[in-house]
């Protein structure tokens, strides 16, 4: 958190040094089956993050006839073009199975997706049970144990096309999305689906906001510190009891599991030394992040074992399809970054409130000059006095909408922290969301 100008330009939000340049704009993936929206916010827009220069250096760490053979080599080509078909064909079919499925908006409504119009439709929740939720929340990339319940919820104007809904004598033993069929009407109303208690603090931040303040104990029970050999090196945000979602950049210079541990549910650093951490099994960057401008900035960290959610220890919602987070919106970060460019860290967690601001406005020519991409977004105070700095990478940019909070951005880049019109960047979560679940799905 950063709540003064420094002398000079610097860059923050980044542990490790990148050159400098862009990449092409960031291709969303073409899924082959169904075509999927991207469902892309209108406030995208960021612009690569540029390490810190000053970042700690850890010690110990690692800086006979041809006919015959014609017949021959053509039957091996079959054999092996066949079983590549075969893996090929379920590999899509696992990489799709969330794809059939989708969370929309701040009811959690789900949505199922139409083969034959091509559409997203409710899901009706005629005949509906627990073992139907549970077994889609699976789909979808979350594990059974973190399965929470399905209620009922209008589906209001998005049923004017009709309904998916649960064909006679389904059961619960094959792929759910093969006993749906259209319907024009449903006698019940849509399925609202809990995959996850997520976005719920116990705690309101404070109001008080000039620069950052000290952030209150379990207001943002999602904040994790990403450490090397007990020292913070970034931020990042639970999503689930297994997995932690920070910024690529964070794992460029130290991309060794081992070397990682995790620690959640308190506010100091020193304090949280004191308590057990989570070993990482597996870090997941974005397989188009690029160091030159910190496009596709995002990763997950999948822990060896899972955390245990309490009072300080929780979730955050991942944006579903149809929740706003658009500019002009107000959205929170925290960190224990830096309190000024260059400057000394904190050991308690600090907040701020930041405006998150078009992708238009990020990129005028006085602002951040055309480096706001697809997969960014901006957010700050264009006055300048509240940013987020060195230390905060990888760290939650949340938004409150519907009762809970969701995660909008990764900490990623900035020019300096807290500059007039310099506004810091974040990795455009709801960008990556397909991203997200496939790599949930798949490990």
């Amino acid at each position: 958190m950063n709540n003064n100008q420094a002398n000079g330009l610097t860059y923050d939000n980044i542990g490790f040094q990148l050159e400098e340049g862009r990449p092409p704009p960031y291709t969303p993936p073409q899924g082959i089956y169904p075509p999927l929206p991207q469902g892309t916010p209108s406030y995208v827009a960021v612009t690569p993050k540029t390490i810190n220069t000053h970042h700690t250096v850890i010690p110990g760490t690692p800086h006979n006839t041809g006919q015959k053979k014609g017949i021959k080599k053509c039957h091996w080509k079959r054999i092996l073009c066949a079983s590549l078909c075969v893996l090929l064909i379920l590999a899509v079919v696992g990489l799709l199975l969330w794809y059939f499925f989708r969370l929309h908006g701040t009811n959690f409504m789900l949505q199922s997706y139409s083969s034959e119009s091509h559409t997203w439709m409710p899901v009706c929740a005629e005949n509906w049970d627990n073992n139907y939720g549970s077994a889609v929340c699976e789909q979808i990339g979350y594990k059974r144990q973190d399965y929470v319940s399905y209620t009922q919820t209008s589906a209001g104007s998005l049923a004017s096309k009709g309904y998916m809904k649960l064909k006679p004598g389904s059961n619960h033993g094959s792929h759910i999305h093969s006993q749906l069929t259209y319907s024009q009407s449903c006698s019940s109303r849509a399925v609202k689906l809990h995959c996850i208690e997520c976005g719920v603090s116990s705690a309101a931040p404070s109001t008080r906001i000039v620069g950052g303040t000290e952030a209150v104990s379990g207001a943002w029970p999602w904040q994790v510190s990403l450490q090397i050999h007990g020292q913070h090196i970034c931020g990042g945000s639970i999503i689930s009891p297994y997995w932690i979602l920070s910024a690529a950049h964070c794992f460029q210079a130290y991309s060794n599991p081992g070397m990682w541990m995790v620690y959640a549910g308190d506010l100091s650093l020193l304090q949280m030394s004191f308590g057990p951490g989570k070993t990482v099994n597996k870090i997941i960057n974005h397989e188009k992040f690029d160091t030159k401008n910190n496009d596709n900035d995002i990763a997950l960290l999948k822990l060896n074992t899972p955390l245990t959610f309490t009072r300080t220890v929780k979730p955050v919602c991942l944006p579903n399809i149809g929740v706003d987070l658009s500019a002009g919106h107000q959205a929170w970060i925290t960190g224990w970054g830096a309190l000024r460019s260059s400057g000394p860290s904190p050991d308690r967690l600090n907040q701020a409130q930041v405006t998150i601001y078009s992708r238009e406005t990020c990129n005028r020519p006085q602002v951040l000059n055309g480096e706001i991409t697809k997969t960014m977004i901006c957010a700050g105070k264009l006055q300048g006095g509240v940013d987020s700095c060195q230390g905060d990478s990888g760290g939650p940019l949340v938004v409150k909408e519907g009762d809970v909070w969701w995660l909008a951005g990764d900490t990623s880049w900035g020019i300096g922290c807290a500059f007039r019109n310099k506004p810091g960047v974040y990795g455009n979560v709801t960008y990556f969301i397909e991203w997200i679940y496939d790599q949930m799905q798949n490990e």
